[in-house]
């Protein structure tokens, strides 16, 4: 008997444990959120987002745009975190959540949808009731850059957040890069986290994959325990899916690999690391 309740016991104190790894990565991912919708740190890309919120596209004339930095969406226990370039003018920067109303979005919540992760198969809304399981996505600037082009101390200027996202996602198995500027940023993320990233540095390409594990000796608190694989792709932007360069065939190989890693990756515990973090 005494065995029996010694099983019960512990099976509460792993839920107890469970459910504090929640709140606390939700909490957190919902304090980064609030902070990257105030963030004024880059004048240019606030001016260009509110232009863009005032003149509207002519569809979109009768609606409210966001007009603010767009935060991270999806799960907070994500085994796959899916990291964009930055909000589209007129979809994200539209919508108020990435990848949400645009030819992008699209391909994205298919994919998602098709492998597991998505409740809906598009999304047009923030308030559309899409919901990720098990999936996070996030992007390197926040705000939309005119011509889709930020500029390296926007990207820096957003790196912080990227950081706090790490060490809140704590389950993450697979980082997927949507094109080369977001797989650069993953790199330098994971490096300054710990990881020991190689040299000669890895090369973007479609379907590339590096496995990169912590330094023996890192104690960094926003580095997971455990090896996480980089998954490259290109963006599913127009000029990739319409020329040709991105078909569904590809992107959907994309999502099967992450979705393979993402079901036999064990999931974090503290005691991965010895302390918890």
């Amino acid at each position: 008997m005494q065995r029996r309740n010694s099983g019960k016991v512990a099976r509460r104190r792993a839920g107890r444990g469970a459910a504090s790894d929640v709140a606390s990565s939700a909490g957190g991912l919902a304090a980064i959120a609030s902070e990257v919708v105030a963030c004024h740190r880059c004048p240019r890309l606030r001016r260009y987002c509110e232009t863009i919120a005032r003149t509207k596209r002519r569809a979109y004339r009768a609606e409210e745009y966001w007009g603010k930095p767009v935060p991270g969406f999806g799960d907070p226990l994500a085994r796959l975190w899916i990291l964009g370039l930055a909000p589209a003018a007129h979809g994200a920067n539209r919508t108020g959540r990435m990848f949400t109303g645009d030819s992008s979005g699209d391909w994205l919540f298919a994919a998602l949808h098709e492998s597991g992760f998505a409740r809906l198969a598009s999304s047009a809304s923030r308030h559309d009731g899409q919901h990720l399981t098990a999936a996070y996505i996030s992007a390197v600037v926040r705000c939309a850059p005119p011509d889709n082009k930020p500029q390296p101390d926007e990207v820096a200027a957003c790196s912080d957040f990227l950081t706090r996202e790490l060490a809140a996602l704590r389950n993450v198995a697979v980082l997927l890069c949507l094109g080369s500027i977001a797989f650069a940023a993953a790199l330098r993320l994971l490096q300054a986290a710990g990881y020991a990233v190689p040299r000669p540095r890895p090369r973007f390409g479609h379907g590339a994959e590096y496995l990169l594990r912590p330094r023996a000796t890192t104690t960094h608190p926003s580095s997971p325990p455990r090896a996480l694989l980089v998954l490259a792709s290109y963006h599913p932007s127009r000029q990739n899916t319409q020329t040709g360069r991105l078909t569904r065939p590809m992107w959907q190989a994309i999502f099967r690999r992450a979705r393979a890693v993402v079901e036999n990756a064990a999931p974090w515990t503290p005691s991965d690391r010895g302390f918890a973090g």
